[in-house]
């Protein structure tokens, strides 16, 4: 029987069969070592197909995911969620921080597997008004490029009940690292929910994880995947040559490179580097933009805070 994968705790995944059906059901070991290698061959969002022991014997192809480098196994993939119709991804200027480095490795792999991203900026009431200048100048960087930004206070439901009209009848992937509000957010956008949330550790001004798993939450019309809260996005999969068709800001001003090969890094004549010194691109792009270069020569996985 067929059906879709709507929650995975590490060792089983709950699967709706299309005929209503909630399965816990196990991957065999040998289907892990087929594809890509990742720490978890199936994914929230999978269509696949279980036999009569329970088993998940077939995934259906994906049209898309949002993967990242596994933090513990450098070589290895964890693919987040699949078949998603968009992320949301939940960022804080302050109560913690959101780098702008991670959220420019989230918008790069999704733009990697043609993943549409809503910048959601949260807790929005609790900013004096220098760091509301900030946010905003942040909103604005990510606006020119191209990214829809809302601000919002899921605390206070402020901005809150415009976003339910964005999530009308699509599977909407909301990710972002730990202690940005995912779980607050969520339990106002689904009543009944009843997600745990956490207070932020006084310690580090880091969230601490209240989500374990990533699971697929109904709506009245479509679905929200909550996924775990993220500390870094290593990139996966992605030759150096690439990484710059992913920055949609980076990539407007490659076409004018000198060389087709240019890295954008030392190259005469480069428009990207042209372009970042006359503030025509940001300078925190290009930096995420030469992190993503680094991992791929290092070969290693980077956090990125």
């Amino acid at each position: 029987m067929k059906g879709l994968v709507v929650k995975n705790t590490g060792s089983w995944y709950t699967v709706r069969t299309d005929d209503g059906q909630l399965l816990d059901c196990k991957v065999k070991g040998n289907f892990r070592l087929k594809g890509i290698r990742t720490t978890n061959p199936v994914a929230v969002g999978d269509r696949v197909e279980v036999n009569e022991e329970g088993w998940i014997v077939n995934i259906e192809d994906r049209r898309n995911y949002i993967i990242r480098k596994s933090i513990n196994l450098s070589k290895q993939s964890h693919i987040i969620a699949a078949n998603v119709d968009q992320a949301f991804l939940i960022v804080t200027v302050a109560n913690p921080q959101t780098s702008t480095t991670f959220i420019d490795r989230f918008l790069a792999s999704a733009e990697a597997y043609r993943v549409p991203v809503v910048l959601i900026f949260n807790k929005t009431d609790l900013l004096d008004e220098d760091t509301l200048r900030y946010q905003q100048a942040v909103v604005n960087l990510y606006e020119t490029i191209g990214y829809e930004c809302r601000q919002i206070s899921a605390e206070t439901g402020e901005g809150v009940e415009e976003l339910h009209a964005m999530l009308d009848g699509k599977i909407t992937l909301l990710s972002g690292n730990s202690g940005v509000g995912k779980s607050t957010l969520i339990n106002r956008l689904v009543p009944g929910a009843n997600l745990r949330t956490a207070e932020i550790s006084d310690a580090h001004n880091t969230g601490m994880h209240t989500t374990t798993f990533s699971e697929m939450i109904e709506l009245s019309s479509g679905y929200l995947i909550d996924t775990p809260g993220i500390k870094g996005f290593g990139t996966f999969d992605m030759e150096p040559e690439e990484i710059t068709s992913y920055f949609k800001d980076i990539f407007h001003f490659s076409k004018d490179c000198r060389f087709s090969n240019c890295t954008h890094t030392h190259e005469p004549g480069c428009a990207v580097l042209k372009a970042v010194e006359e503030h025509y691109i940001a300078e925190s792009r290009y930096q995420s933009y030469l992190s993503m270069l680094d991992d791929k020569e290092e070969g290693k996985y980077r956090e990125s805070q």
